[in-house]
């Protein structure tokens, strides 16, 4: 059912899919007006864990967040980043949520959704200038991050193979990565 607008919303869209008998350990996200539903595997879980008890040392356990909503710019965006790391200034809007404006890190694993991952989700974090995007792929273990948004585009790529580090000293995030532990696929 859509708005009074006449157009259908993202939380319109949640909504419906809140009332949906969705298996459990099923994430949920919209990408550019689709919904996707995949199945969260050990590996996504050891990649991401990994990942926030290494922000840790850098973000308060109040200022990350893992497969949470948030909504960010093109058509009908609402995302469940893996790991995603939230700027001092942060707050949450009036419905709870976190604002794509405050984001400074984010970090997918990807697989059955790996087109979105490399596709609609990179042009959408860098659109909201997200410093820092990382996607670990453990089925090429192998990491590509993407830094310096800038007119819709990152400036910066990089490819690091699973067992290498990951500097970002020179970003936002202001930390080395390890990346030796990553299972791959």
């Amino acid at each position: 059912m859509a708005e009074e607008s006449g157009e259908l919303s993202l939380d319109v869209m949640f909504e419906w899919l809140e009332k949906m008998p969705i298996p459990e350990g099923t994430k949920v996200e919209i990408v550019g007006g689709n919904v996707f539903m995949s199945p969260q595997r050990q590996n996504h879980w050891e990649i991401i864990s990994a990942v926030f008890e290494q922000l840790r040392c850098r973000y308060p356990r109040k200022r990350l967040a893992s497969d949470l909503r948030i909504d960010f710019p093109g058509h009908l965006n609402g995302f469940a980043c893996g790991m995603a790391a939230m700027a001092d200034r942060s707050v949450r809007d009036g419905q709870g949520r976190w604002r794509y404006q405050d984001v400074e890190f984010v970090a997918v694993v990807s697989k059955d959704t790996a087109a979105n991952a490399y596709g609609p989700k990179k042009l959408a974090y860098a659109t909201a200038e997200v410093p820092v995007y990382l996607i670990a792929d453990p089925y090429k273990g192998r990491c590509y991050l993407y830094t310096h948004p800038k007119e819709g585009d990152h400036v910066t790529r990089t490819k690091i193979d699973f067992g290498d580090d990951i500097d970002l000293s020179g970003t936002v995030v202001g930390l080395v990565l390890k990346t030796d532990e990553f299972p791959r696929d």
